[in-house]
């Protein structure tokens, strides 16, 4: 096939896979019936929006409420612990998950099992199979619903919000770091193995090399959506920036909730600046 009839091939690929997103949104739309009528509220909720809104300019620096207990803490150093309280539970689930889908991602890859010999090509399609299914079946169920799961097993403990936040997160990281792995380029794990490398260095220091800059960077963007899923928790109890999110909303003390707000958009922002950082000083 000449390069313009692959070409032409791709473009048409991709038109009918554009194609069918745009069907399939559209029979969403139908099925869903939604309106955009929908989208704009009555009388008295344009006024809560609008009350909402506008506090996001001013967030506040004090508690709203004048009844505050004394020998509480002042806002800010509450909206401080509360935060480092969310990257604890964040940094538990993600640093697990990064050990149990490390593990699995060796496991699902077939950069690892295709040069395979002797009894081994018999033992891998099975451990490949077997590993996959693990996989989808852990992250096939969302964090959320592991937490119902935990918490009424386990009680409101903050070992159960890890476990939550870290099953479907470890399967996350399995399929994607094997991906990664099965698509880095195998020149150096080649030369490796004309060299006598065992499999297993070759995989290591061959492989695995190639596809770190990129598996940091997505181990990043996931500790980031670990920072959400932990304040998410919190309304279900946990005692993360959600679970004040949550309490000052119900008591319509907005600028309260743009605060603890401001401070996951300055967390997320800060992970993002510092995982940019780190892909910076690995590729150098």
């Amino acid at each position: 096939m000449s390069a313009a009839a692959a070409t032409l091939r791709r473009l048409g690929t991709r038109r009918l896979v554009l194609l069918l997103i745009v069907v399939a949104g559209l029979w969403a739309a139908v099925e869903l019936r939604l309106r955009p009528g929908g989208l704009v509220p009555d009388a008295g909720g344009l006024r809560l929006t609008g009350r909402f809104l506008s506090a996001a300019l001013t967030p506040a620096l004090t508690y709203e409420s004048p009844f505050v207990p004394e020998g509480t803490a002042p806002l800010p150093v509450k909206v401080g612990a509360e935060t480092a309280t969310t990257v604890a539970f964040a940094a538990a689930a993600t640093s697990l998950a990064l050990v149990i889908g490390g593990v699995l991602a060796f496991l699902a890859s077939q950069g690892w099992w295709s040069d395979r010999t002797g009894g081994r090509r018999v033992v891998a399609p099975a451990v490949y199979a077997l590993t996959r299914t693990v996989i989808a079946l852990s992250r096939s169920v969302h964090e959320l619903l592991w937490a119902v799961l935990f918490l009424a097993a386990m009680g409101l403990t903050p070992l159960a919000a890890v476990i939550a936040i870290a099953i479907p997160y470890s399967g996350v990281f399995a399929k994607v770091f094997s991906e990664m792995l099965d698509e880095a380029p195998r020149d150096t794990a080649a030369a490796l193995r004309d060299a006598g490398a065992s499999p297993l260095r070759a995989f290591v220091f061959g492989l695995v090399p190639r596809a770190l800059p990129d598996m940091t960077s997505y181990a990043f963007y996931r500790f980031e959506c670990a920072l959400r899923s932990a304040a998410v928790l919190g309304f279900f109890g946990i005692p993360t920036l959600g679970l004040y999110v949550q309490l000052s909303f119900a008591n319509a003390r907005y600028h309260e909730v743009w605060t603890y707000l401001c401070a996951m958009f300055l967390l997320v922002a800060a992970v993002d600046w510092w995982s940019g950082r780190v892909r910076r000083g690995m590729l150098a």
